[in-house]
């Protein structure tokens, strides 16, 4: 289970209701000590820390091929950054960024908004800022190199897209809704730019932050500056690559912790039916 601060808040307004009925619960497994302790704090029983089920991806060996593959197509040559799962507000904030400050050495921009309802419109936010873009779908051959911007228009690729990048920003995070999931990133070993707002994945942000993975960026134009750092640095990629490897692997596990913790809670409670439908057959 996982319980950010702000929907704990939210709860604790309503805590005649839910209190009664988190105490029905007769255990919960927790992604981090943090969400134990607010789940307590409602109520609920004590809480086994398990881990994000999140860090337990496997990247297959057919998305990181896709991956080399969207490496040649869009160039080789190129310094290649994804803007993964943006929302609403955000490609504005980006694009807007990018013209005031730019970016050197022409590097190309994989665009993939979160929501695939919105590809239209971001195409058409494109097309009126007069950036000379192609659709993935439409992208077959090799990018041209006054191509500014792939636009991410399918489903199921993201982790092609991290694993063709340079460096990768997570989206969800320039406004305040909370970022969205920097894990498959991470799995795949590209660095990660994110912004200020990443209630929904505190835990995973601080601690890739803190293990030198990851990067935090106050706002859009303090991304195109990390942007130009870590495109002049390759050594300083590569450790943040390799650490974001290391993380994502010092983290992975969950799925076992959480089946060692509900196992027995399950085999005990077949038995305790047993009993009881073996008391309530005639005798």
């Amino acid at each position: 289970a996982r319980l950010s601060e702000r929907s704990a808040r939210g709860y604790a307004r309503f805590r005649s209701l839910t209190r009664p009925m988190l105490q029905r619960l007769s255990g919960v497994a927790a992604q981090s000590a943090a969400d134990a302790a607010r789940l307590a704090e409602l109520g609920a029983p004590e809480a086994v820390v398990t881990g994000n089920l999140k860090f337990d991806v496997t990247i297959p060996s057919s998305a990181l091929e896709l991956g080399a593959e969207f490496r040649l197509r869009f160039g080789a040559m190129r310094p290649i950054w994804v803007a993964a799962s943006t929302r609403d507000g955000e490609e504005t904030l980006l694009l807007d960024a990018l013209a005031r400050r730019g970016l050197p050495d022409n590097p190309l921009l994989v665009l993939v908004p979160r929501h695939p309802q919105r590809f239209a419109t971001v195409a058409e936010l494109l097309r009126a800022r007069g950036v000379p873009f192609v659709r993935r779908s439409d992208a077959n051959a090799p990018v041209p190199a006054d191509i500014g911007v792939v636009l991410g228009d399918s489903m199921g690729e993201m982790a092609a897209y991290y694993a063709a990048a340079d460096v990768a920003f997570v989206g969800g995070s320039l406004l305040p809704l909370g970022g969205q999931n920097l894990i498959e990133s991470l799995a795949v070993g590209t660095p990660v730019l994110i912004g200020p707002h990443t209630f929904n994945f505190s835990e995973a942000t601080a601690g890739a932050i803190e293990s030198g993975a990851a990067l935090r960026v106050a706002h859009a134009d303090a991304l195109i500056a990390a942007l130009i750092a870590l495109f002049a640095d390759p050594g300083r990629r590569q450790a943040m690559g390799l650490a974001a490897r290391a993380f994502h692997a010092m983290h992975r596990g969950a799925a076992d912790r959480l089946w060692e913790w509900l196992a027995p809670q399950l085999a005990a409670r077949a038995v305790q039916r047993i009993g009881n439908l073996s008391r309530r057959a005639p005798g």
